[in-house]
C-alpha cells in the first residue's frame, strides 16, 4: 500500500498502553511487532509484569469513548462478556470528607472489570488486526541505531530468561515505541547512546493499598452500587469498592505518607472499619471473600519531562507509564494512556513519521498536563505532601471544598464535578457561572442529605 507511513514498527510492552500504541500504529505500518518479555496467550489472571493488575483499575469515562473509537463495540461486547456498565453519577456512592455526593441519572457511563479482563479483551482484538504479531517471552536488552547514534532502526532482543544463552535478536524497525511502562529503560538507553539525561519530576506519596476479591451473600442488604470514599486531608485513608466481571466485587483500601492498610484479614477489616464512612466496611462484612489481601506499594508519582529535551533520536518515541505515572488512587492512567493514544494518531495522520519533541510537546499539553496537575493539586491538600502551596493552590484547595460541599446537595454539581474526575470536562468547567453560582449558593448551608 503506498499510504504506509513506514513498513515495519515495533512496540515494547503489551499492557494497555502497548496494546493502543499499537492499535493506532497499525492504521500507519505495513507490519506491527509487540513484544513482551511475558506469555500472553488467553490470559485472564493478573500476570507478572503488571504486579497491580491485581488492584483495582478504573476506565474512566472518556477512556470509554476512546475504546469504543478504537475498537467498535467494545461497550457491548465487554458487558456481554461480564462487564459491568455503570453510571458514572448515580450507579456509585462517591463520599468526599464523609458526605455523599448528590446523585441523579447522568450522561457518563463506564465499564467496570478487572485490569486482567481489560487487558485480555483489547488484546484480543489487536491480535485480530491482519497486520499485527506478538513477540511473547522475550526481553529487549537496547536499541539499534545508525553509525552516527541520531536514529533508532530497531532493537535487540532475546528469549526471557537467556540473557547468557543466546545472542540478541535485531528487529529492524521504521519506529520503536516504548511502552513497558515506569520501569522503562529508555532513559538509560539514551544516556549510554550519549543524550543528555531525561529530567524528571517527582511527587512522593508514600501511597499503599490492597485489594481483596469478594462475591454477594444471598439476602445481602448491598444495592451493588460502586462505593468510593476518597481520603482527605482530614482522614488520609481510602477505598473503592466495585462489581467487575465472573459476578465479583473488587475492594481496594489505601492510605498514603505510609499509613497502609494490613494485608492479613482482621487487620485489613480494621482498617476499613476506620473509614470516614461505614459503608465499605459493612459491604465487607455481609459478603463472602474470595482471597487474602494483596498489597502493593506506590512512593512517588513520576513524570519524565520528554518535552523539554532538546536532542532526542528520530525513530523513536514513548508512551503510557514510561512518560507519566499517576498517583493510582485517581484512576486516570489507562485513560490518559488511551488520549496519549490519539495523540500519536493524530501525527501519524500528517502522513509522515511522528517527529519526536512535537509528539512529546503535543502528549504532554493534550494528555498528561492536565491530569498531573490536578493530580498535584490534590496531593498537596494533604499538610505531609512536600511541595510550594502557592496562593493560587491554597486558592484552588479552598474552592473544591466548597464545590464538594455543594455537590453532597445539588445534584447538578455533583455531576459538573464527576465530569472532571473522569475527564469528560476540564477543571475550568467548574468555573462556569451556572456552576460557581450554584457552588456559592450552597457555601454557607450544612451538608444536608445526599439524594439518591
Amino acid at each position: 500500500m503506498t499510504d504506509h507511513v513506514g513498513d515495519h514498527a515495533v512496540v515494547l510492552g503489551a499492557g494497555m498502553s502497548g496494546l493502543l500504541t499499537a492499535r493506532v500504529l497499525a492504521d500507519a505500518f505495513a507490519r506491527v511487532t509487540v513484544v513482551d518479555r511475558d506469555e500472553l496467550r488467553d490470559m485472564r489472571e493478573p500476570r507478572r509484569g503488571v504486579p497491580q493488575g491485581r488492584q483495582v483499575h478504573g476506565l474512566q469515562p472518556r477512556g470509554g469513548e476512546i475504546l469504543e473509537e478504537l475498537f467498535p463495540g467494545f461497550t457491548d461486547e465487554t458487558v456481554a462478556l461480564g462487564a459491568q456498565l455503570q453510571d458514572t453519577v448515580n450507579d456509585a456512592h462517591w463520599h468526599f470528607d464523609g458526605r455523599r455526593l448528590s446523585k441523579a441519572p447522568s450522561t457518563m457511563a463506564t465499564v467496570a472489570a478487572g485490569r486482567p479482563f481489560l487487558e485480555w479483551y483489547v488484546r484480543g482484538r489487536v491480535e485480530t488486526l491482519p497486520n499485527v504479531t506478538f513477540l511473547e517471552r522475550h526481553d529487549v536488552v537496547g536499541l539499534d541505531t545508525t553509525p552516527d547514534r541520531g536514529r533508532v532502526v530497531g532493537v535487540r532482543v532475546q528469549p526471557h530468561g537467556e540473557e547468557t544463552a543466546t545472542e540478541p535478536t535485531v528487529l529492524a524497525a521504521d519506529l520503536v515505541v516504548d511502552a513497558t511502562g515506569r520501569g522503562s529503560r529508555t532513559p538509560v538507553w539514551l544516556e549510554e547512546l550519549g543524550y543528555p539525561a531525561v529530567p524528571e519530576d517527582r511527587a512522593r506519596i508514600g501511597l499503599g493499598y490492597a485489594t481483596r476479591h469478594y462475591r454477594m451473600r444471598p439476602g445481602s442488604s448491598h444495592d451493588g452500587r460502586t462505593l468510593v470514599v476518597v481520603a482527605s486531608a482530614e482522614q488520609p485513608r481510602g477505598a473503592v469498592c466495585t462489581r467487575i466481571e465472573g459476578d465479583r466485587f473488587v475492594l481496594t483500601a489505601y492510605g498514603i505518607l505510609g499509613d497502609h492498610p494490613p494485608t492479613d484479614p482482621a487487620g485489613f477489616d480494621s482498617f476499613l472499619t476506620s473509614l470516614a464512612v461505614p459503608d465499605v466496611a459493612a459491604f465487607a462484612r455481609s459478603a463472602e471473600p474470595l482471597d487474602a489481601p494483596v498489597a502493593y506499594r506506590f512512593p512517588v508519582s513520576l513524570r519524565r519531562r520528554y518535552e523539554h529535551l532538546e536532542r532526542f533520536p528520530a525513530g523513536l518515541l514513548v508512551a503510557g507509564d514510561g512518560v507519566c505515572s499517576f498517583n493510582p488512587t485517581y484512576a486516570q492512567g489507562m485513560t490518559v494512556a488511551a488520549l496519549g493514544a490519539l495523540t500519536l494518531r493524530r501525527h501519524l495522520r500528517r502522513g509522515t513519521a511522528p517527529r519526536a519533541r512535537a509528539y512529546f510537546r503535543d502528549l504532554a499539553r493534550d494528555a498528561v498536563d492536565p491530569s498531573w496537575e490536578a493530580m498535584n493539586l490534590n496531593d498537596l491538600a494533604f499538610p505531609g505532601v512536600e511541595g510550594e502551596r502557592t496562593l493560587r493552590i491554597r486558592v484552588a484547595h479552598a474552592y473544591v471544598a466548597l464545590v464538594q460541599k455543594a455537590a453532597a446537595r445539588d445534584a447538578t454539581v455533583a455531576d459538573a464535578f464527576i465530569r472532571v474526575v473522569s475527564l469528560m470536562s476540564g477543571p475550568g468547567s467548574l468555573m462556569r457561572p451556572r456552576i460557581l453560582l450554584r457552588v456559592l449558593r450552597h457555601a454557607g448551608g450544612g451538608a444536608g442529605p445526599a439524594t439518591g
